[in-house]
């Protein structure tokens, strides 16, 4: 499996957890103090970086950093836009797509000019 296939799955994995652990508590803890939801987040939020830790590692022998966190955010809109619509039960907004299309610019300048990470 090539290096940034490994980095984008690894980085969907752990955007999933992360996800839910920013945001889920909202619905379903919100009768609780907010130190509980903290402990509960950050229990979930673990898993999150053993996932984000190796996915950088892997993907910055082949991406530059910048690209590495370009990458995220389009991974993070890409799992965030259907948690809020099928999770939170959030309307569809034509903002998400217009955030979608200033990413995808972000992803043709970062990537157009690629250069080796610097050790």
């Amino acid at each position: 499996m090539s290096v940034f296939l490994q980095t984008v799955l690894l980085l969907v994995a752990s955007n999933v957890f992360m996800t839910f652990a920013w945001y889920a508590h909202l619905k379903e803890l919100n009768a609780k103090p907010w130190y509980f939801a903290a402990l509960i987040s950050w229990g979930i939020a673990l898993f999150e970086y053993l996932l984000q830790v190796p996915a950088n590692r892997i993907g910055y022998t082949q991406l530059t950093l910048p690209q590495l966190k370009i990458l995220q955010e389009v991974i993070t809109l890409s799992v965030f836009v259907p948690f809020t619509i099928f999770y939170m039960r959030q309307s569809l907004r034509w903002d998400f797509l217009w955030a979608g299309l200033c990413l995808l610019g972000a992803v043709y300048f970062i990537f157009r000019n690629p250069t080796p990470p610097t050790p």
